[in-house]
């Protein structure tokens, strides 16, 4: 008998192998053809960089108002809060000087000036040679504490500027609140906002000191089907954030609602400015996820996988409190009807949030540090957050949920011409001011 007869032969085990690797690789082959488009792209290798058509976006830095605060809100937040180092009012014109140029450059984008490489480089490098704009946008507002006796502020004090203080739920943290002034990034990614912080940390050492700083992002959401409104994201407790909130799109509306007007009794350098009110809100995710459905409803007030009303069906509808003066549906408690309770005297205590989900890790007890970051304008302080804040006192929400840190701010009014910087107006009314005392 010959080797080719036999099977346990060398040349015949050999021969199997090859025919089993083959038969392997047409399976193989062929479940790919079935489970893979015809004309699919190679897979990308690991370390390729995510593809994004949204690069180039950018917002217009001059205007009537500051951006950041009805403009869209992308996929990723920062609010950092500052004390201000300058020591006169020539080093703090320096410093609002500094910052509009590098906003400026920031939210436009372009290359990096290139230097001997024996100098520190002009950029972190983290976005490369070339600055691209991300949809970027700089907010700055100014707290209660510039307008001490450093810089002979104090008689331009926006008129509702104060210093926050704890609501009975609160556990703030000295270090997380409060600040001379507040720079708030918003992105399309993380690496943006993170980006133009070191680039004005860099470029301002001696004026800014960074005394808090909270990131945060926004989950993106399907288009929305055909006939059906958008839908807000959700936050960390699962549910909707941002339902009911005022159309930024309507500016008959915003200018009520947001922007410091003409003519009212705040100061002048003020008008096209807005309030900014900050709160870092833990959420007690663990204990939230144990609890019932039913109750988590009851507790917001809306269904949680649709964002409706109790009363409702998208999340766009409007609940009928009147139907519903006991609460049956709608508890009497319930965190959308406290907030805003749609009488005609709550429709001056409207505010527009602007929110962003925050995860910081895990505390020494093993508990996830995570929850919101809530930033919200408004024209009138105290009527706004402040009023809507004080209704929430005692909500059955506080179980879940203990505020840490924040602050509330004045935001600026916004840079109209190239001649123009951010702050001028109000170093010019407080310099007449001076002049004239």
């Amino acid at each position: 008998m010959s080797n080719t007869d036999n099977p346990n032969s060398p040349v015949d085990a050999q021969r199997r192998r090859v025919l089993l690797g083959l038969g392997a690789a047409g399976a193989a082959l062929a479940g790919a053809g079935l489970s893979c488009p015809a004309m699919a792209a190679p897979a990308a290798k690991v370390t390729e960089a995510p593809k994004s058509e949204k690069t180039q976006d950018r917002h217009d830095y001059q205007g009537l108002h500051q951006t950041g605060v009805v403009t869209p809100r992308p996929a990723a937040g920062m609010l950092v809060a500052f004390d201000v180092l300058a020591s006169d009012r020539e080093d703090l014109e320096r410093l609002f000087r500094t910052l509009d140029e590098r906003i400026r450059f920031l939210m436009t984008g372009g290359p990096v000036a290139q230097v001997d490489p024996k100098l520190p480089p002009v950029d972190s490098g983290i976005l490369g040679p070339v600055v691209v704009p991300d949809n970027l946008t700089i907010t700055v507002s100014v707290g209660e504490s510039l307008f001490d006796e450093r810089f002979g502020l104090a008689d331009a004090k926006p008129k509702r500027l104060s210093r926050m203080v704890g609501f009975p739920n609160d556990a703030l943290e000295a270090d997380q609140c409060h600040g001379d002034l507040t720079l708030q990034f918003c992105a399309n990614t993380p690496d943006s906002n993170i980006h133009a912080l070191r680039d004005i940390v860099k470029n301002l050492p001696d004026l800014l000191f960074v005394r808090w700083k909270q990131e945060g992002t926004v989950p993106p959401q399907a288009p929305a089907k055909p006939g059906e409104p958008e839908q807000s994201a959700r936050n960390f407790l699962g549910f909707r954030d941002g339902s009911a909130n005022p159309d930024s799109n309507d500016t008959r509306l915003m200018d009520a609602l947001v922007w410091v007007q003409p003519g009212g009794d705040e100061p002048t350098w003020a008008e096209h400015g807005s309030y900014q009110a900050v709160r870092i809100i833990r959420n007690f995710v663990e204990r939230w996820d144990r609890t019932p459905l039913q109750e988590q409803e009851n507790i917001f007030g809306r269904v949680k996988t649709t964002g409706a009303p109790m009363d409702g069906r998208l999340e766009s509808d409007v609940p009928d409190y009147g139907k519903d003066p006991e609460g049956k549906l709608t508890k009497l408690d319930a965190h959308i009807r406290l907030a805003n309770p749609r009488t005609p005297e709550s429709q001056q205590n409207l505010i527009l949030r602007r929110p962003f989900n925050y995860s910081n890790g895990v505390n020494k007890n093993g508990q996830l540090d995570m929850g919101l970051l809530f930033i919200c304008y408004q024209a009138d302080l105290e009527k706004g957050f402040i009023t809507v804040q004080t209704r929430l006192n005692g909500e059955p929400l506080e179980e879940y949920l203990k505020p840490v840190g924040g602050g509330y701010f004045f935001t600026l009014p916004g840079v109209t011409s190239a001649q123009d910087f951010i702050g001028r107006s109000l170093l010019a009314a407080s310099k007449n001011l001076t002049t004239t005392a």
